[in-house]
């Protein structure tokens, strides 16, 4: 994947060098590590120089990131690829279900991770290392993030890290939810025992917050919209279930009660908003419900 970034060096940045002018770009030690080791990535006024040199008032800096490996044992999968957004730095998936973000012991092919390579390597001819930013479940539809470069992959993740990007899931839940509006507080950690599950855990969870409000009530289940202030392992499952009202369709946190109608999780993540982390314009991402959820709400 290849980026060229262009800076003009105002009086604030004069006497800074270049590494240092980097830096408050919000590139990390390890993007300009990685800078050092890529031919020609630093021109400054039309010629390669060093990240030691001085900037002064009205240079043109260019950083031409490049880069010409893709992620190593990935392999490239003809899948589904529904491209709801995209730019030089990210794209954004809506994600099917039945699809797992990474490849695993028992899912090598079948990922969002080998649909990306394939998209990119095979279709466009471009080396791709997949980095997701905000996974969703295997089951779990809707909107994820993945960065297209060190540089994006960086600022994306430092923004998931303070909270910066807002999402937004639509859930069906058992039974009458009794609540408009609120928030889950409530700590989460692994189940003893478990590489999978999880459960609230006052004692060694993570702190975990998930804001909800009642959109709608159907016979023996309510239609929530969901955002998560923070983002544990099964969040939003964890605190359902807690609440005693789990995800319709949740075979890990729900003994189910009849017929699962959709034969998955019933959770949807229908939005993302967020500020873009190099141009700085706001975007407000939303992808429609599955037609498996679409026919939970008539």
């Amino acid at each position: 994947m290849e980026r060229i970034l262009n800076y003009q060096i105002t009086a604030t940045s004069h006497g800074l060098t270049i590494q240092e002018y980097l830096k408050k770009q919000g590139f990390s030690s390890g993007n300009i590590t990685d800078l050092k080791k890529m031919n020609s990535s630093v021109i400054l006024n039309g010629s390669w120089v060093y990240m030691t040199t001085p900037l002064t008032l009205g240079d043109c800096l260019q950083i031409h990131i490049k880069e010409e490996e893709g992620s190593r044992g990935i392999v490239p999968v003809s899948l589904p690829f529904p491209i709801v957004y995209e730019d030089e730095d990210l794209v954004i998936i809506n994600k099917p279900c039945n699809m797992p973000i990474h490849p695993s012991q028992n899912n090598y092919t079948n990922t969002l991770a080998n649909s990306a390579l394939y998209h990119y390597q095979v279709l466009n001819n471009t080396a791709f290392t997949f980095r997701c930013i905000n996974r969703l479940d295997k089951d779990t539809t809707g909107l994820t993030i993945l960065a297209k470069h060190i540089y994006s992959a960086n600022l994306l993740a430092a923004k998931m890290q303070r909270g910066e990007i807002k999402r937004f899931y639509l859930a069906a839940v058992q039974g009458s939810f009794p609540s408009y509006y609120g928030k889950v507080d409530l700590p989460i950690g692994r189940k003893p025992g478990s590489t999978i599950e999880r459960i609230v855990d006052y004692e060694h969870g993570e702190h975990a917050i998930t804001h909800y409000c009642k959109l709608k009530d159907y016979s023996d289940y309510s239609l929530l919209g969901l955002r998560l202030k923070t983002g544990r392992t099964h969040q939003i499952r964890v605190h359902m279930s807690h609440l005693g009202y789990p995800l319709l369709g949740d075979s890990l946190y729900s003994a189910m009660n009849g017929t699962d109608p959709i034969n998955r999780q019933a959770l949807h993540a229908i939005r993302l908003d967020f500020i873009h982390p190099v141009s700085q314009k706001r975007l407000r991402i939303t992808a429609p419900l599955p037609e498996d959820m679409k026919k939970l709400f008539p």
